[in-house]
């Protein structure tokens, strides 16, 4: 059996596991969390960023910061995870779901501006995969219309855009370290935070609404509710788990790309052929290997090769059902314009297994099940 996903290990956890338990600091905002943070401020060049327990957390924290509110509206893809939706729906706003492009299976940056109004104050672009949205083109319309960005970059940790990091380009940016993604503490996130001015009350939000990291600093002699918020602290025993990963975060990354383009250099020959379409990177993105997906020609022959793949021992999943097209998509928000490709393309698409330890030999088995697959129709 080929799984479809296996969660990142490296050797480390539990040493550092350990560390976390004897230091008697398990409950957060410890040595390993501070590690994390510190490491991603390096990485990412960003001004702070601040773990929490999940990217839907994260997502949830920088909705409270932008303002949002019942008769705002914020505009995002509807091929996305529900939670990119559900953080501005908790906060009374309407979603705008505006058309994604083809080739990327990112917002079509061309279809924001029609679905702009008066009521509007946020964008929210999701670097899909790991390859970055055309943040400049994004950014410019946020910027004509005083609009904020906030960037739901749950997939894009160690990707860039013209050579600066994913995450980094809104106000804020969510990341995610579910046990699916590239770096993971089982469940965890962190936010990005681009203005220092925004860091004390994003801090005050994690910690329940209460000023309690200014007490622990030393800069207040007690602690008390001062805002809204909510327990977006993770675990130090998460964060150990983690900063195992991110010291050998170029490790994973290397392997997973060359397990990426391993996948790539064998199925172009069935994509030459018009049987398949392979995942498209722009020259100025630089993506993680996060995922790789082919493109079938329809949902029922994807259908039949997720089954085919199964019957030979290979985990593949399909992804995100629009979310305009669900019973809550439907409540909370809108489409803006013609869906031309979100759900043409969304059932398409199939997921093959990728994961930090995937051997070559296990990367040629999947391709030639697919080949198998194809040779036979």
């Amino acid at each position: 059996m080929i799984p479809f996903n296996i969660p990142p290990y490296i050797g480390k956890e539990e040493k550092y596991i350990a560390e976390a338990v004897k230091s008697r600091k398990i409950c957060g905002d410890g040595q390993f969390t501070k590690k994390c943070s510190s490491w991603l401020e390096s990485r990412t060049n960003t001004v702070k960023a601040l773990l929490t327990t999940s990217c839907t957390d994260a997502l949830e924290m920088a909705a409270v910061l932008t303002g949002v509110g019942p008769g705002d509206e914020v505009i995002m893809p509807s091929y996305t995870f529900v939670s990119t939706a559900d953080a501005f729906v908790m906060r009374g706003a309407t979603v705008v779901f505006v058309d994604i492009r083809p080739d990327t299976m990112n917002i079509d940056e061309t279809k924001i501006e029609a679905a702009i109004t008066d009521k509007t104050k946020v964008i929210v672009p999701v670097h899909y995969a790991g390859v970055g949205c055309e943040m400049d083109s994004i950014a410019e319309i946020a910027a004509r219309h005083r609009l904020m960005i906030v960037e739901d970059d749950a997939q894009g940790i160690m990707s860039t855009y013209k050579g600066k990091s994913l995450g980094t380009f809104g106000n804020y940016g969510c990341l995610s370290f579910h046990e699916t993604k590239n770096y993971s503490m089982g469940e965890g996130g962190a936010i990005l935070i681009r203005d220092e001015a925004a860091v004390e009350r994003a801090e005050i939000i994690r910690e329940k609404g209460t000023d309690r990291s200014k007490f622990l600093r030393g800069q207040v002699d007690k602690y008390t509710w001062v805002d809204c918020g909510s327990s977006y602290l993770p675990s130090e025993l998460n964060a150990a788990y983690l900063y195992a990963q991110l010291e050998n975060a170029d490790l994973i990354n290397d392997a997973r790309l060359s397990d990426w383009n391993r996948y790539y250099r064998n199925l172009s020959p069935l994509a030459e052929k018009g049987r398949i379409s392979l995942p498209f990177i722009p020259d100025h993105c630089r993506h993680n290997a996060h995922m790789f997906y082919i493109k079938t020609a329809d949902i029922e022959e994807r259908t039949k090769l997720t089954a085919y793949l199964k019957e030979n021992g290979i985990g593949a999943a399909f992804h995100y059902i629009p979310l305009h097209s669900s019973p809550a998509g439907r409540k909370f928000g809108r489409f803006s314009g013609e869906d031309v490709y979100t759900t043409k393309e969304s059932e398409r698409l199939l997921r093959l297994p990728m994961y930090y330890g995937l051997s070559e030999q296990e990367v040629d088995t999947v391709c030639e099940a697919v080949e198998s697959f194809y040779s036979g129709r």
